[in-house]
């Protein structure tokens, strides 16, 4: 069976919308100390637009701002219409969730950092402006009446702006017992695996259904989200409390989800603002790390931890596209790539099913066959912009990774690496296991010792790793996808 039966819980918000406009034109000083005369448009993400008097708009990078031009962009009004269910305290809506998600301030509004302490949910990623949280849950943890496998939580600048909570799924269901490279020795799933998970979904909805209903009234229908139903748009029943509007969405056959936002960002239809090339572009430049010792290495990507399935695929390509400025959920993006029970996805399928929105978002999609060639590698990592890779992640290629990453961090001769290195890989054969089929993220190379740098999705351990070329050949899978622009 090829499509997936899952359901998922997602707590979104997003300040892309969030942000009440500023009718009033100010002074917007950037680090240079170039000043403009602005009203403030819109947040998205990293980015802020503003518009002149004249009635042109631009967005470009918060964090090319001053730090009181990013304390007035990072402090949105929190206006909404009142409603009936506004009379209900914190307290009373947490005790539906299960856990103390809301406080007085908005969530919108609130320290990432202190709603990850009093959730209990570990950092998973941070960059410049990014940053992530994330917790695969024990079997008692129950949010909403139901037990959330996955927990996690997105920031912008310490902002919260989107919590996700992933209920019975195909992925977690069937996942194996460890991480990292353990991802492989998950257990066959079972022949009737669509109808568990359909069990599990039913059950799970029903629960989450009767929280929301019995505590916030009856909700509202709407439609929500871009793009198809099979990556993102679909129709919601809507309950809204104090400026928050809590969505839930029901994919046939495929996943439960709900997400909280602000209600304008509901009212918007949950529209994302597409951030233009020449801020992805400064962007990504900036992220370009240029040691010493020849290194050429991207920073600031996000993290994204798999977890215990094989959810190899979906995850790097969030990573990628959420890099570029791209929405994307792993969960989602498995249903794109048709992704088995307990993992195994379809590279080309995923991200062919993804390419439509990739290019609506003004991000260009790419995708060749052939052998590993440093001089293709550098023209897209000098530009800032990581490399989709499938190999075979045997034992025997991680054993020579993870030696060779920690090998080189004491390395002050590197002439005499070099030499070593390249004696090594001309006597080392790595073998291919089809079972062990992987995607990582290229991210650097070096001319000199000809190797280059890879990330996987296992978490901030596996951030970085270095092979030589030509022991990456040997397992590699020779198909390579970049979004770009």
């Amino acid at each position: 069976m090829k499509h997936s039966t899952r359901v998922f819980l997602v707590l979104g918000l997003s300040l892309a919308t969030a942000c009440a406009q500023s009718s009033e034109l100010r002074t917007f000083t950037n680090t240079q100390g170039k000043a403009i005369q602005a009203k403030l448009v819109g947040v998205s993400g990293p980015n802020v637009t503003l518009e002149m008097a004249d009635g042109r708009k631009f967005a470009l990078a918060i964090a090319s701002l001053s730090a009181a031009d990013q304390q007035y962009i990072n402090t949105p009004k929190y206006i909404f219409k009142p409603g009936p269910n506004d009379k209900l305290e914190p307290a009373s809506v947490n005790e539906i969730i299960g856990q103390p998600l809301f406080d007085a301030a908005p969530l919108f509004t609130s320290s990432a950092v202190e709603v990850a302490a009093r959730l209990k949910i570990p950092q998973e990623s941070k960059t410049k402006t990014a940053s992530s949280y994330r917790s695969y849950t024990k079997d008692d943890y129950q949010m909403f009446g139901a037990h959330p496998y996955s927990v996690a939580m997105y920031a912008e600048n310490d902002k919260v702006t989107s919590f996700s909570l992933v209920f019975a799924n195909k992925g977690d269901l069937f996942s194996a017992k460890g991480g990292g490279e353990m991802h492989f020795d998950k257990d066959t799933p079972p022949a009737k695996a669509a109808e568990i998970v359909k069990t599990a979904m039913d059950k799970d909805l029903a629960a989450i259904t009767e929280a929301l209903t019995k505590k916030l009234g009856a909700p509202k229908k709407e439609r929500f989200g871009e793009g198809t139903a099979k990556i993102g748009r679909l129709t919601v029943q809507r309950w809204d409390w104090r400026g928050h509007a809590i969505l839930l969405a029901e994919a046939e056959g495929e996943y439960v989800g709900v997400q909280i936002v602000t209600t304008a960002f509901a009212d918007a239809g949950g529209k994302v603002e597409d951030t233009t090339d020449k801020v992805i572009r400064a962007r990504a430049l900036a992220n370009l790390e240029k040691r010493k010792n020849g290194d050429v290495v991207i920073g600031d990507i996000p993290m994204v931890d798999q977890g215990p399935k094989g959810y190899c695929v979906p995850a790097t390509a969030e990573r990628a596209m959420r890099y570029l400025g791209v929405p994307a959920d792993m969960y989602i993006l498995a249903n794109a790539g048709e992704t088995n029970f307990g993992g195994g996805t379809s590279v080309s399928t995923l991200l062919e099913g993804m390419a439509p929105q990739i290019r609506s978002k003004r991000r260009s999609f790419d995708a060749w066959k052939g052998e590993l060639k440093l001089k293709e590698i550098a023209k897209y990592i000098d530009k800032g912009v990581p490399i989709m890779w499938t190999l075979f992640s045997t034992d025997e290629f991680n054993e020579t990774a993870n030696k060779r990453t920690k090998e080189r961090k004491d390395v002050t001769e590197w002439a005499s690496w070099k030499t070593k290195v390249t004696a090594e890989a001309a006597s080392n054969k790595l073998p291919k296991d089809k079972k062990t089929g992987h995607v990582v993220l290229i991210i650097g190379y070096n001319k000199d010792t000809n190797e280059i740098a890879f990330s996987d999705s296992w978490g901030e351990r596996f951030k970085e790793r270095w092979i030589t070329l030509p022991e990456a050949e040997q397992i590699s899978q020779q198909f390579f996808y970049v979004v770009g622009f």
